[in-house]
């Protein structure tokens, strides 16, 4: 399978939007509104990372990164997510190629760490842990998940853009 990552484009936010819906309709822990969150992000101009993969001239895969607020003030932390392949692509790469771009995209524009919710067993893969000097509120920590861009983490509460409470 040959696929590529590019950034998006203003004609790509039909195609994220169906990926999205079709990627969570039946996830375990979905709240049913990450493709309103992705739009409240764009509408607000808060993305500050959004990456589709291709495939046949087809997009079958985004990630969306934006800031998050920490606390302490710490400056330059993102939030991964949501990220999402088509059904049919999943288990293909191109979930894991999409994070390699994102965080790699990251890091290229300075960035100091990246955050994300999800699972454990998946995201460790990738760098991410669980670290007990940033928590989201509501969150089991386990699922709460960090990756520094360098020796520092900050310490507090972490909070996601009000993109995030999006309904519709």
């Amino acid at each position: 399978m040959s696929f590529a990552t590019r950034h998006e484009t203003a004609d790509d936010a039909s195609a994220i939007e169906t990926v999205t819906t079709a990627a969570f309709l039946h996830a375990e822990h979905r709240s049913g509104t990450e493709q309103h969150i992705i739009a409240a992000l764009r509408d607000a101009g808060q993305l500050s990372v959004s990456l589709v993969a291709e495939l046949d001239g087809r997009i079958v895969g985004h990630v969306a990164v934006s800031p998050v607020t920490i606390s302490d003030g710490s400056a330059g932390w993102y939030g991964l997510g949501p990220i999402s392949v088509l059904p049919e692509c999943q288990r293909t790469g191109i979930g894991s190629a999409l994070m390699h771009a994102a965080l790699s995209a990251l890091r290229g524009r300075g960035a100091r760490g990246c955050v994300l919710l999800g699972d454990p067993a998946y995201y460790r893969r990738f760098g991410f842990a669980p670290d007990p000097r940033l928590v989201l509120p509501g969150v089991p920590p386990e699922y709460f998940q960090a990756l520094p861009f360098g020796d520092t983490v900050p310490t507090g509460t972490v909070a996601y853009h009000a993109a995030f409470d999006a309904q519709a």
